[in-house]
């Protein structure tokens, strides 16, 4: 005999948080439960994503980001939906972005790690910032236009000129910090950006700071940031 049993319903009251991934990014998950709150509930859908990066690989995931943004639970509505890549997000366009996000899913919000870095250099009056990139110069152009455009310039540029995606996640800590401090030398700027969703950036931004006495971000800091709220400042979620 089947029994058939009564149930009561609970409401989900929790801020409610959506990321977009790449497929080959195997930092930003990780990254995101270490800097967003426990009382948040996260959700990850992910995208198709070239193994070598270049700007065409870059702008090829426009036509996958809407359906990636549908994979989300149906008639769930998030307080922000955040699409985590960088370069993707300069040469997709943030806007672009935001509305293809915004047509596979219901959502308050949409940010991306291009507008969280317009955003928290704003807030921490950044004009100069210098930038370290997992990647060969060519992907980073755009992005530094992007910034220009917002008032950001980036006069210190440095890179490990890494095409492929999948060894990015390799490259160690101790190699970002003597990059860092080799390319901050003399350097004549606000602030330092350490870009790249799969870049393992956590461990070294508060040494990196103690050592330069200026603000570090990176893509992941300041994505999650920006996906709460931006308040304060991005280095509190450490």
């Amino acid at each position: 005999m089947t029994q058939v049993f009564p149930y009561t319903s609970a409401q989900d009251r929790r801020r409610k948080l959506g990321l977009v991934a790449l497929q080959s990014d195997e930092s930003i998950e990780d990254d995101m439960r270490r800097l967003l709150p426990a009382d948040v509930s996260f959700l990850v859908s992910r995208v198709p994503s070239g193994e070598d990066v270049t700007p065409e690989s870059l702008r090829a995931m426009e036509v996958h980001l809407t359906g990636a943004a549908a994979l989300f639970p149906r008639g769930l509505r998030f307080d922000a939906v955040g699409y985590g890549c960088t370069s993707g997000a300069s040469q997709i366009g943030t806007a672009r972005v935001a509305q293809l996000v915004g047509e596979g899913t219901e959502t308050a919000r949409v940010t991306d790690p291009v507008s969280a870095l317009v955003a928290a250099c704003r807030a921490a009056g950044i004009t100069r910032l210098a930038i370290l990139s997992p990647y060969v110069a060519s992907v980073s152009d755009h992005l530094r236009e992007v910034l220009r455009a917002h008032g950001i310039d980036t006069p210190v540029f440095g890179t490990f000129a890494e095409p492929n995606e999948a060894k990015v996640v390799s490259i160690d800590g101790p190699s970002i910090m003597a990059a860092a401090t080799s390319m901050m030398e003399g350097a004549e700027v606000d602030g330092l950006f350490l870009s790249c969703t799969n870049l393992r950036t956590l461990d070294v931004i508060a040494p990196l700071e103690a050592g330069l006495a200026l603000p570090v971000l990176s893509s992941n800091l300041v994505l999650a940031w920006h996906m709460l709220g931006g308040q304060g400042a991005p280095r509190d979620l450490l």
